[in-house]
């Protein structure tokens, strides 16, 4: 009997062809990689990676997700218990080497590839940015941050502070020090009113 939906997708294939791919990222970058190369490395023919994804700049942002854990959000009841547990999620994953490899990876080929930007966007940053957000607005709604708070703003400024630690100025103290220390000024603000 024939299956009207073809053969099930085998969930080796998949990574093999996800582990092909961060392999070829780590090895010669993204630029230099090919849809081609990637079917080979994975021993897969190219046919059977255009079946799963559309364009390269999606098979890499799989790869590099594939590598994420899930989108956590705590509810502890209060907005910094909330947050010291985002922190550290966010500052072991990041200060991993891989993790930091990822980042100049992420950085350098969205700033150059507007679709691989995109893609990322929607598959990695917008969820996690949902996430921040989600604890943000239980805190306004508690009365811990104020009720006109920029959150979009505020998750830009904390985002753009760990960039810039990471790539141009890494900071003495760990990374969730550090984290925390932004956003507090942030929420505190620094102005004397």
């Amino acid at each position: 009997m024939n299956n009207p939906l073809g053969r099930p997708r085998s969930s080796q294939v998949d990574q093999a062809i996800l582990q092909a791919t961060l392999d070829l990222l780590a090895e010669i970058g993204y630029q230099s990689m090919s849809i081609e190369a990637i079917a080979s490395r994975a021993g897969v023919g190219k046919t059977t990676i255009y079946r799963r994804y559309s364009s390269k700049e999606e098979l890499v942002a799989d790869a590099i997700e594939n590598l994420r854990e899930d989108v956590l959000i705590p509810d502890t009841g209060s907005f910094w218990g909330d947050m010291d547990i985002v922190i550290d999620n966010a500052a072991t994953r990041i200060q991993s080497p891989l993790g930091r490899q990822t980042l100049a990876l992420i950085i350098s080929t969205a700033s150059s590839n507007p679709q691989f930007a995109q893609v990322y966007w929607k598959k990695y940053t917008k969820p996690r940015r949902d996430a921040f957000a989600q604890v943000m607005e239980r805190a306004k709604s508690r009365g811990e941050i104020q009720a006109d708070a920029n959150i979009d703003l505020i998750i830009d400024l904390v985002s753009g502070s760990i960039y810039y630690a990471l790539v141009f100025k890494p900071t003495p103290e760990p990374l969730a020090t550090y984290m925390r220390q932004t956003l507090e000024l942030i929420i505190q603000g620094v102005g004397t009113n």
